[in-house]
């Protein structure tokens, strides 16, 4: 089945994949680019900016950024706005670029696939790209996961983080936390209580799978409701069977899901979760066929 708008974003990116109005060779003055509205990065490292500031001074720009035609004569950045910021603050009046002619959803995703390909996007501003791909392009999850190279869960499980408070959401995009930590806190209800478990789990330094430990204690009523913490539910949970976390890793393997193994002496339960209606009919076909 013929994938709509997405997957051709990063044939955009490869010479000739996409109509090339001009070679990579080309240099086009800083001032006739605008930056990307479709930009998916929401914060830039300001240490990190000046170190490629400083680079820029002394090599200049050593990979072209990628910009679209507008109307009125100008181009717009799709991809390279830490080269394009660097540029101007190391006063160049041009920068090596490539042209491509491209759709509004083929200029997100590359902005996505670069940011993601050189891991400078946090999982908040992915779930936020995602969720503008959506419902600003009319695009599904299984179209998304598709051009992105990803599975339809994984994109899933990432637009899940977006119904966290903003408390934990800024915890994540400061690097506090991380998106296998959030998807830890989804597990618990209550925004006071995922924002006071997001701050245990940021200030212990707990890794992913203490923070799912804790967080199924939380979930069980091991925790507290008003959003205070009991001494004993700060401590890190004593580790699992080891059986069972490896027979929880399979059986995520198998319905590529989260799917969390419960027990209680000799009885327990299997939970299985989906995150939409096309999870719960994937699943269902697996079970009933």
């Amino acid at each position: 089945m013929e994938k709509k708008g997405l997957g051709k974003g990063l044939g955009a990116l490869i010479p000739g994949a996409e109509k090339e109005t001009r070679g990579p060779g080309s240099e086009i003055e800083v001032s006739r680019i605008s930056t990307n509205p479709y930009q998916p990065r929401g914060e830039f490292d300001d240490e990190k900016l000046q170190e490629l500031v400083d680079s820029v001074r002394v090599h200049g720009v050593l990979q072209p950024i990628v910009v679209r035609t507008r109307g009125d004569g100008n181009y717009e950045l799709v991809a390279g706005e830490r080269r394009l910021r660097a540029a101007k603050a190391a006063g160049l009046s041009r920068i090596p670029a490539v042209v491509r002619e491209l759709t509004n959803e083929q200029s997100i995703e590359i902005a996505l696939v670069e940011n993601i390909q050189r891991e400078d996007i946090n999982a908040i501003d992915a779930a936020v790209a995602y969720k503008r791909l959506t419902e600003e392009f009319g695009l599904s999850q299984e179209d998304i996961a598709f051009g992105m190279g990803k599975s339809r869960s994984a994109i899933a499980n990432t637009m899940r983080l977006l119904g966290l408070p903003d408390e934990v959401k800024d915890q994540l995009r400061a690097g506090r936390l991380s998106e296998g930590h959030a998807r830890a806190i989804l597990a618990v209800e209550g925004a006071s209580r995922q924002i006071e478990l997001g701050k245990r789990i940021a200030d212990a330094g707990l890794s992913v799978r203490e923070a799912e430990r804790m967080a199924r204690q939380w979930a069980e009523g091991a925790g507290t409701g008003s959003g205070s913490v009991s001494r004993e539910t700060t401590a890190v949970p004593a580790p699992e069977d080891p059986n069972l976390l490896e027979a929880e890793a399979q059986l995520r393997r198998m319905f590529g899901t989260k799917v969390s193994i419960v027990k209680n002496k000799d009885r327990g339960r299997i939970v299985i979760e989906f995150y939409n209606e096309d999870d719960l009919e994937r699943l269902l076909v697996m079970f009933c066929g």
